[in-house]
């Protein structure tokens, strides 16, 4: 198994030396500008996790798929940021902030397409299996996408509703990863499957806590405004459980007028007054818990190696330890 230290640093190479097209220059260097600001690099970790799991030696065929994954999420926060409005991204202006809006559509589209060219790197006795894999994926995110969309015309939605989509906006190109570095890495069809599932409960998990912090977190370490799920008006997991646990007005106070810095201040506290007078903390921390044991239960089901599994465990409790 490779040792979760070499990951580290392959994972760090590999983002301080990828390399996007020179020219044209106004296209390609959003791409830069997005990969130098980092992140958490979450999914091609889990990728070269799994696929550390079957193999002991590193290489450009699951390195560049891994690097595809993180191009391809990268690609999706670009689209996200400009039809959320959303100004800041890890700190840092976003892509039609720093430049335009159709910089940052186009950009993002030959990001997408940077992206597959990555994944299409895999192995040749894997190759048709990655590429259905990502495609499908690719595809079910941005049904997830237009599902968060149609939300935010509704007055209300249900958590099973609600659930589906950061299923498909989340929880599936997590899931992809997990399987991918498996697939490339030589695991059988069942301990493939089982280890999907584990991504993608972990996916959901990981959306509920993004959800969380969005109301709960600090600004410094989230790396956005607190608060932004609120002036948007979108219909988070706290604000479907809130409706659901009682709270009066939700949906009122949600899409409440705020214009003003004053106003904004004004409308996120009284969101989340309205959510701490029926527990919704409480019960997202909850809810965080269970979805990353349901994960870890997955993982167990792979019939793993003891250490493959103990680190499928760590990186579970790891990354959703953040909101506790």
């Amino acid at each position: 198994m490779i040792q979760e230290n070499t990951l580290s640093q392959a994972i760090q190479d590999l983002f301080g030396n990828i390399v996007f097209q020179a020219e044209p220059a106004g296209l390609y260097d959003p791409l830069r500008y997005m990969i130098a600001i980092g992140g958490k690099r979450l999914r091609p970790r889990l990728c070269l996790l799994t696929y550390g799991i079957y193999q002991d030696t590193l290489g450009p065929h699951i390195l560049e798929p891994a690097a595809g994954l993180e191009v391809y999420h990268t690609f999706t926060l670009i689209h996200d940021d400009i039809m959320d409005r959303s100004s800041l991204r890890r700190g840092h202006a976003t892509v039609w902030k720093k430049w335009n809006e159709d910089t940052a559509i186009l950009s993002g589209d030959v990001m997408c397409i940077d992206a597959f060219k990555r994944i299409a790197q895999a192995p040749a006795q894997v190759l048709p299996q990655a590429l259905e894999l990502f495609s499908q994926t690719a595809a079910e995110v941005c049904d997830g996408q237009q599902l968060d969309m149609d939300f935010e015309k509704r007055e209300h939605v249900s958590m099973p509703e609600y659930m589906r989509m950061i299923g498909l906006k989340t929880g599936v190109l997590i899931a992809c990863s997990v399987q991918m570095g498996a697939l490339i890495g030589g695991a059988g069809l069942t301990a493939q499957k089982a280890l999907y599932d584990y991504g993608f409960n972990l996916g959901l998990a990981f959306q509920v806590a993004d959800d969380y912090l969005d109301a709960y977190g600090d600004e410094k370490v989230f790396g956005k405004p607190i608060g932004g799920d609120i002036l948007n008006a979108k219909k988070s997991w706290l604000t479907i459980k809130a409706e659901e646990l009682g709270a009066a007005g939700v949906a009122q106070a949600l899409n409440a007028p705020a214009v003003t810095e004053e106003e904004k201040t004004a409308k996120i506290a009284r969101v989340k007054a309205l959510y701490d007078s029926v527990g919704v903390a409480d019960a997202a921390k909850e809810t965080i818990a269970e979805l990353s044991a349901r994960a870890i239960e997955r993982a167990r089901a792979a019939e793993l190696p003891a250490e493959g599994l103990a680190a499928l465990e760590s990186f579970a409790k790891r990354l959703v330890g953040r909101t506790f």
